[in-house]
């Protein structure tokens, strides 16, 4: 199965996906890769040179929207919980598949 039907049979718009499948999602080039971390944390290694948006940021927003629409996107912080935020937004902006890394960046190290 590939991880659009999965995601096309999970009727959640958040798919929060544990290191081993978070892998396997961004294995597919289409995917869009967001570290939404701080530029200090971003600086310090982040997943096969994701595209830094801090969440944080005042213009995360007038970022995202300069993202592909139509493509999935993977998000991912320290633990779990800033990614899980961005993830809503990006829903709520029109993303067809959306991904969070589960436990964030320490569970996948």
């Amino acid at each position: 199965m590939s991880v659009f039907s999965f995601f096309k049979s999970n009727p959640h718009p958040v798919q929060s996906l544990n290191a081993a499948d978070f892998k396997a999602a961004i294995a597919d080039k289409s995917v869009q890769l967001i570290d939404v971390r701080t530029a200090q944390e971003y600086a310090h290694g982040t997943i096969n040179d994701a595209e830094l948006i801090d969440v944080s940021a005042g213009d995360f927003e007038q970022k995202i929207e300069k993202l592909n629409k139509t493509l999935p996107v993977a998000v991912f912080c320290h633990s779990g919980t800033r990614s899980m935020f961005a993830a809503k937004i990006l829903v709520k902006k029109g993303f067809p598949a959306v991904y969070n890394l589960k436990g964030g960046i320490i569970f996948w190290q």
